[in-house]
């Protein structure tokens, strides 16, 4: 069960470390088992590609039967119902509202002789990985493929793993996006195809989504080959709640979150002792009939807690430590506090606003940066699918205006050819 920690006294930092440090993505195992996959695909292309998901997914495939055909997709349309799909264009809407703020514009300034600006050019072809399994994550295709295409990316590649077929609501899911090529792979062997091409599969330029443990040292593996979102770790919610928080609610923000995954981790910050102690009796009572109990009870059992501490100021100083991806602001004043969040993925604010919220419907990406890495990368937004170029003019005027100057930072460098390229022109 879930421990409370008081810290009124004092801060136990070995607290906060264990939560913090709960990657797996430096086991050399498991790196050579990904390097010789990748290698393969890289070499044998096709073949290896075809000879590794039945492998590993027990399914054979071959370049006639890899990609996802018209008739699956009409199907995957008669095993969702009308509700469903009500949910998801709701969903799609607020989060392609929401990105289409987030778009930038190409500008040009013009001033005695001199142009300069930048141009802004969406990429060409991105990869999407979905997880498969016994789970399904339309979320997942939505929240990864939205901003790819309102930045304008002209071609995206989606892959998922076949081993127990595609669910039927991510196949709708992507169709609804506009995903015209889904691919039956997945591990470390998708990765590999989208990173370096095969005869089937395309090569793209950048490679976003979730997925396990050897998915994700596939990306860190091809990270320079291609550009990749982030090396994501297990999710995590961080709730900082004062006397006013609901513990009913607490408990559920918590055992929402600790569902994902044993290595989950759900903490509660609270300044009120009574508080603590009712979420943990709340947890106690509502995991009792939750569908995924064992990986809950395994999360909060490793890595949940309780921590009381004196005042809102020591609270958020702690969540600004541990940097979570998920923030849970349900206080008084909530609004006055955000001031002080310096990282977070994402801030949630009152107690009508969960996590679940922005996973599914609300439009802010639920692709966020986690393990502590909020304190230096941002949300997966349209400006992952975009390159910057930087434009120059001078016109002759003012280039002799600075030639003294770039010639006298040539030379200090030691760069005479640098310096000749300015000097030839002024002789």
């Amino acid at each position: 069960m879930i421990e409370i920690y008081d810290f009124r006294s004092s801060i136990d930092y070995r607290v906060i470390e264990k939560l913090t440090n709960r990657s797996k993505l430096e086991d050399k195992s498991m790196e050579d088992i990904v390097y010789e996959i990748i290698q393969n695909v890289k070499m044998k292309t096709d073949k290896a590609l075809f000879d590794y998901t039945l492998k590993y997914d027990g399914v054979e495939i071959d370049e006639s039967t890899i990609m996802v055909s018209q008739e699956e997709i009409d199907d995957a349309y008669s095993k969702v119902d009308g509700d469903f799909l009500s949910s998801l264009r709701k969903a799609i809407k607020n989060i392609e509202d929401y990105h289409q703020n987030q778009k930038q514009k190409t500008w040009m300034d013009f001033k005695d002789g001199v142009v300069y600006g930048q141009k802004i050019r969406p990429l060409e072809r991105v990869g999407i990985y979905v997880p498969g399994g016994t789970a399904s994550y339309p979320s997942s295709v939505i929240m990864n493929s939205i901003p790819a295409k309102v930045a304008g990316v002209e071609e995206i590649i989606m892959v998922t793993p076949i081993k127990v077929g595609i669910s039927p609501f991510v196949l709708v899911a992507a169709n609804e996006v506009g995903i015209k090529k889904i691919y039956k792979i997945g591990g470390a062997q998708a990765i590999a195809a989208l990173a370096f091409g095969t005869e089937s599969v395309p090569r793209v330029d950048k490679i976003v989504g979730p997925g396990n443990i050897f998915v994700a040292m596939a990306k860190k593996a091809v990270y320079g080959f291609v550009d990749i979102d982030m090396v994501a770790g297990p999710s995590e919610v961080l709730i900082v709640a004062d006397e006013s928080g609901n513990p009913s609610y607490l408990a559920a923000d918590l055992l929402s979150q600790a569902e994902h995954d044993v290595m989950a981790s759900a903490v509660l910050i609270t300044t009120s002792i009574e508080v603590a102690e009712s979420v943990k009796m709340e947890i106690k009572r509502q995991i009792q009939y939750l569908e995924r109990k064992e990986i809950i009870e395994k999360s909060i059992n490793d890595y949940g807690a309780i921590i009381v501490v004196d005042d809102l100021d020591v609270a958020l100083s702690i969540a600004n430590e541990i940097a979570p991806e998920h923030l849970e602001l349900v206080l008084e004043n909530s609004f006055e506090m955000i001031g002080k969040v310096k990282n977070a993925g994402a801030v949630f604010l009152g107690e009508n606003s969960p996590e679940p919220l922005g996973d599914y419907m609300a439009g802010p990406n639920h692709v966020l940066p986690t393990s502590g890495t909020s304190k230096f990368f941002s949300p997966l937004s349209v400006d992952d699918f975009i390159k910057k170029m930087s434009i120059l003019y001078y016109d002759r005027k003012s280039l002799m205006k600075v030639a003294d100057d770039i010639v006298r930072l040539a030379e200090s460098e030691g760069l005479t050819a640098h310096a000749n390229s300015i000097k030839v022109r002024y002789r």
